[in-house]
C-alpha cells in the first residue's frame, strides 16, 4: 500500500465525501475538550486514539455526536472550519466540498445566520490564503428526522450562502427511510442545489434506489451496497451516477469485515463511476493520501491509473468550470513530470 505513497502525496486532489467536525483534528477536539470537560471527551490526543475505535455504526454516531457537544460558539465553528482547510491544504487537496450539518450547531444554541457566516469567512481565507477553493453540502442528520430536514432546508434556502453547492443526508440508514425527506430534496433541486445524500452504507441497495428515485440523487455517498445487486450497478453505470467511497471509513464504522473484503474492486468492475474521499479522517485514523494508496492496492493501479481516479473526483465535482479546468491541468502535469 505505501509503493505510490510519496508520491500520491504530491497529486493534486478534489475530496467529495469530508464531513466538516468530523474532520476536526486531534488537537483542535482536545483543545475543544480541555475547554468543556462535562462533555466527556478525552483531552487528551493519545487517548483521543481510543475513543475513536468504534464498535460498530451506532457507536461511531454516539462518538460523533459527543464531539458535536464541544463546538459551542460561532468562534469554534469557524476555527474548525479553518483547521480543516489547512489539513486538506497540506494533502494538496485544490477543491473539497465540505459536508456541513448546520441542524447540529443551532440545535444547540447557535443562530443559522452565526453558523454560515462562519464557515462562509473560513472558506473565504481559504481561498485567499491557501488557494483551496470549498464548498459545502448542507445534511439532513438523519436521526433527527423532518424538524432537521425542516431546518437544514429553511437555512439552505434562506441564508443561501455563496459556498452552498448541494443538499444531503446523512447519520444511520436504518431507521431512518430515504423517502420521508421528499418534498425537502424536491425543495432544494427547485432552488438549484445538487443531489448528493448517503445510501448504501450500512444497509442494503434498496436504500440506494430510494435515493436515486425520491430524492433525485445526483451522487450517491458511500454507494457500497450496490455491488449486491447487479440491476443497479447497471443503472449507475449507464448513468454515470458517482459513488463517493470511503475505504477505512467502512472498516472503520465495521459496514464491512476488512479491506480486502471491499467492495470497491467489484464496483469499479462493473463500469461504476468512483471516487475515493476520507469521510471523517481523524477518527478514522486516516486522511485523503491514504484512501488513494487503499484504493490503490485494491485496484492493482499504478501511477497513471491513480491520476484517473483524481481525475474523476474532479470530474465528478460541483466545481466552476475554471476551477476544474485548471486541477485537471494540474493533475496531468503532475503525472507527466513523474
Amino acid at each position: 500500500m505505501d509503493r505510490h505513497a510519496e508520491w500520491i502525496a504530491g497529486l493534486p486532489k478534489a475530496e467529495l465525501h469530508v464531513h466538516h467536525v468530523g474532520s476536526a483534528a486531534p488537537a483542535v477536539v482536545a483543545g475543544l475538550a480541555a475547554r468543556h470537560p462535562e462533555a466527556g471527551v478525552p483531552a487528551d490526543e493519545a487517548e483521543l486514539a481510543d475513543y475513536f475505535r468504534f464498535t460498530d455504526f451506532d457507536h461511531f454516531i454516539a462518538v460523533y455526536l459527543s464531539v458535536m457537544d464541544l463546538i459551542r460558539d460561532a468562534e469554534d465553528v469557524r476555527a474548525l472550519t479553518y483547521g480543516v482547510a489547512e489539513q486538506l491544504h497540506g494533502q494538496q487537496v485544490r477543491y473539497a466540498e465540505l459536508t456541513v450539518s448546520p441542524y447540529s450547531h443551532i440545535h444547540r444554541g447557535i443562530p443559522a445566520e452565526a453558523v454560515v457566516e462562519a464557515v462562509e469567512d473560513a472558506r473565504r481565507s481559504a481561498e485567499r490564503e491557501l488557494g483551496l477553493v470549498l464548498r459545502w453540502c448542507f445534511d439532513i442528520p438523519g436521526e433527527s428526522g423532518i424538524p432537521a430536514a425542516d431546518v437544514t432546508l429553511d437555512t439552505a434556502l434562506r441564508l443561501a450562502p455563496d459556498g452552498l453547492v448541494s443538499f444531503g443526508l446523512g447519520g444511520p440508514e436504518v431507521g431512518v427511510p430515504r423517502p420521508q425527506f421528499r418534498d425537502h430534496f424536491a425543495a432544494a433541486r427547485a432552488a438549484g442545489l445538487h443531489s448528493v445524500p448517503h445510501a448504501g452504507e450500512t444497509t442494503g441497495p434498496q436504500t440506494v434506489w430510494d435515493a436515486l428515485t425520491a430524492l433525485g440523487a445526483e451522487r450517491i455517498g458511500h454507494g457500497i451496497a450496490a455491488a449486491q445487486d447487479p440491476a443497479l450497478l447497471a443503472h449507475l453505470a449507464e448513468r454515470r451516477i458517482p459513488l463517493e467511497v470511503c475505504p477505512t471509513s467502512n472498516v472503520a464504522t465495521r459496514a464491512v469485515p476488512s479491506l480486502a473484503a471491499h467492495p470497491l474492486p467489484a464496483l469499479v468492475a462493473a463500469g461504476c463511476v468512483v471516487t475515493v474521499n476520507s469521510d471523517d479522517p481523524p477518527m478514522f485514523a486516516t486522511d485523503l493520501n491514504r484512501e488513494y494508496a487503499v484504493a490503490a492496492a485494491l485496484l492493482d493501479l499504478d501511477r497513471a491509473g491513480i491520476a484517473e481516479l483524481a481525475r474523476t473526483a474532479v470530474r465528478s465535482s460541483f466545481a466552476p468550470p475554471d476551477v476544474a479546468a485548471r486541477v485537471l491541468d494540474e493533475i496531468d502535469r503532475y503525472l507527466a513530470a513523474g
